[in-house]
Order: C-alpha cells, then structure tokens, then sequence
C-alpha cells in the first residue's frame, strides 16, 4: 500500500537513519512475456547484464496479450500492456511488440539486440539532467524531493519489483523450459502530477521490503526526465 502526503522541504533536511538513493541511472523497461519464444534472449540480457548495473535501473513489465496461447504468465498485468501502448502512442506506432526494450521513456528498440541498447544507455548517460532528484527512506516512510527549470506536466511514479524468480513453463511455446527472470515489477503506481512550476516535497508510505523506484516522467507516455532507486 502506497500513501502519499505534502510535506515542507525543511523536513527533508531534519531526516534520521536515512537511505538515500543512487542518483540519475538510465531506466530501461523491458515488455517482455513468459508466453513469447522470442522473449528469453531478452530476459536473459536483463538478468545477466542490466540487472546488477548500478548506472541502470532494468524494469521488467510482463504483458498479457500472449496469454491465449496456451500459457498464462503469472507476472503480467494489463497496465502494463496499457502502458506500453501509451508509449507506442507517444511514438506514432500502429502496433506493440515484445520482447521490446525503451530506454528512458523515449526510445524504443528490439530487447535481443544488446548493442543497440548498450549505444542508447550510454547516450542517456552523457544527455544533461533536467530535474534534480532526491530520494531518502526512513524506515516505511519515503520522502521524495525534487526541482527543475522545465514548466510541462509530469507524474511521479513509484514501482516495487522483486529481484529474482524461477519458472518453470508447463504450456504454450515455451513448454517444458526453466527460466530465470529478473526486476520483475509487480507495483507500478502513479502517485502525484507535477508541473514543475515549484519545487516538489511528498512523502509516500510504503509496505515491505521490496526495491522500490522512483521516476518522474513527462506525461501521456513521454520521456523520463528523473529516476532513482532504493534496494
């Protein structure tokens, strides 16, 4: 459960046994499904290469849409599905596709061609910071701040994932294979519109121990222009 609340900035400042998070990694997402046999080469970069990367926050978003086949991915939630259709949207694309990697928010590329992945996040990592990002979590509580010269509609997003799962595929194109999938979301909630206009100050309130992200992304599928996380 996510709960979120305006606090002053001078609380930020008067926090104790704080975490902070690492600051302005690249966020890739990956659309991917346990029902693809396109998908484990995909899945396989991401655990193998992406996942451990500190200069990387690698999301895993398993969509639906290959349920029919014959093999119900027990990861996939239709807002995922809904949000990379925004993103293709966003893009002038007629259609969705996995496995499909976007870096950033802003650009799209096939998830099993690493190197062209690897050229985008090193783009990004060389691109200015339009907003400065603080996240710091103390004990339940997460307070986020953040300020920027941009004036243009934002959401604040806040995204739980486990690290690590086996599956082990009984049906459909990957019948009879074991595999290993990673940064697998399972809480993807948009918990606050900002414009930018003054400097933000939240707290959310947050169950578990899982790693939590937070991205500040431009509306209606646009790029992300902030990110960072807390393990």
């Amino acid at each position: 459960m996510i709960r979120t609340t305006a606090i002053f900035a001078t609380l930020w400042l008067s926090l104790a046994s704080t975490v902070a998070a690492q600051e302005s990694p690249v966020v890739v997402e990956l659309y991917t499904s346990q029902g693809c046999s396109s998908c484990p080469p995909a899945d396989a970069y991401l655990r193998e290469q992406l996942a451990g990367r500190e200069d990387v926050i690698a999301l895993a978003l398993h969509v639906d849409y290959w349920d029919y086949i014959g093999w119900k991915d027990e990861f996939a939630n239709p807002a995922f599905t809904q949000r990379q259709h925004s993103y293709a949207r966003a893009a002038g694309h007629r259609s969705v596709y996995t496995p499909q990697m976007i870096v950033n928010g802003q650009d799209h590329v096939v998830g099993a061609h690493p190197n062209k992945v690897e050229r985008l996040i090193e783009a990004h990592k060389a691109a200015p910071e339009l907003v400065d990002l603080q996240v710091i979590r103390n004990g339940a509580t997460v307070s986020i701040a953040a300020s920027t010269e941009l004036s243009t509609p934002m959401n604040v997003h806040v995204v739980r994932y486990r690290p690590a799962e086996k599956v082990s595929i009984k049906r459909g194109e990957n019948a009879g294979k074991v595999f290993s999938y990673a940064n697998i979301v399972d809480d993807w909630q948009n918990v606050r519109r900002w414009t930018g206009r003054s400097d933000l100050a939240m707290e959310v309130s947050i169950d578990g121990s899982a790693p939590l992200v937070v991205l500040i992304q431009r509306e209606n599928g646009g790029p992300i222009v902030a990110a960072a996380r807390l393990k």
